[in-house]
């Protein structure tokens, strides 16, 4: 049963009229990155020229939270058509010849989509909020001004997670391929961060704000749901900190997970069917 207490943690993440402010600056980028943003500049231009409409960054980088050889570098690319298997394939190999260049990250991750997917009606309360909110502008005609604002809402919490029952079995299949720590430690940091903002976005509508700190997320989740609150204190501190232990993913798949999407499908729905994969 859920928590009837009050969060101790004040609403924030908007202005001042409800709409949640965009998040993360080329101001912040802390020094020690800004050799690796420089290069992702250069060669993301080289790898697709007149092909790329915009460019952006995301996650710890551009928030200015960066912890040298701990952090990736997240990025999302928008290319003027769709993209194909050997861009996909290009922007692989960019990311592993960032990551063996530059020890001060811990990995690259790149989206790759196409400048009308992200401007869709599908994609308007998932991509489309997450270009607008979530991703600083490093390349390129921002598509946020194409883009509406958008409110912490129940519509906005299905669209962003309101497919964690997709992601179970998948997560399954690679838990069970995994071979080596390193796979393990990866999952786990990854399942952890996601498991974590479900269980934020399950409950911001009510709290009615916007954090992108996983520790954060977890604080305001446990004080509507006191009963799962150490679960996902432990998965804020693992998405920071992972482990190698099978037992942590085992738990994932088989308790929390589980739980979370029944819980989350019963406040807010499932999200609207895609055609692509899924992103984990």
């Amino acid at each position: 049963m859920a928590a009837a207490s009050v969060p101790s943690i004040a609403s924030k993440g908007l202005d001042a009229q409800g709409f949640i402010e965009r998040e993360g600056s080329l101001g912040r980028i802390p020094q020690p990155f800004r050799p690796v943003v420089a290069a992702v500049r250069d060669r993301v231009l080289e790898l697709f020229g007149p092909r790329l409409h915009s460019a952006y960054l995301y996650g710890s980088i551009p928030r200015g939270t960066a912890r040298v050889g701990r952090s990736d570098l997240d990025l999302l690319l928008a290319l003027r058509d769709e993209p194909s298997d050997a861009d996909r394939e290009g922007v692989r190999e960019l990311g592993e010849a960032l990551d063996k260049e530059f020890p001060q990250i811990d990995g690259v991750g790149t989206l790759l989509y196409g400048r009308d997917v992200l401007l869709s009606d599908l994609e308007r309360h998932d991509l489309g909020w997450f270009v607008a909110c979530l991703c600083t502008p490093l390349l390129g005609d921002d598509l946020a001004e194409y883009l509406p604002r958008y409110r912490p809402d129940s519509l906005l919490a299905r669209e962003t997670n309101g497919d964690l029952a997709l992601l179970l079995p998948r997560w399954r299949e690679r838990i069970g391929t995994a071979d080596s720590d390193e796979t393990r430690t990866r999952l786990v940091r990854v399942i952890s961060r996601r498991l974590v903002r479900t269980a934020f976005t399950l409950v911001m509508p009510r709290w009615n704000g916007w954090t992108s700190d996983v520790r954060e997320m977890a604080e305001v989740f446990a004080a509507y749901y006191s009963e799962r609150a150490g679960q996902v204190r432990a998965a804020a501190a693992l998405g920071h900190d992972p482990t190698a232990d099978p037992a942590v993913l085992r738990a994932y798949v088989d308790d929390l997970g589980p739980w979370l999407a029944a819980e989350y499908t019963r406040v807010h729905g499932v999200k609207a069917p895609r055609c692509e994969g899924l992103q984990a």
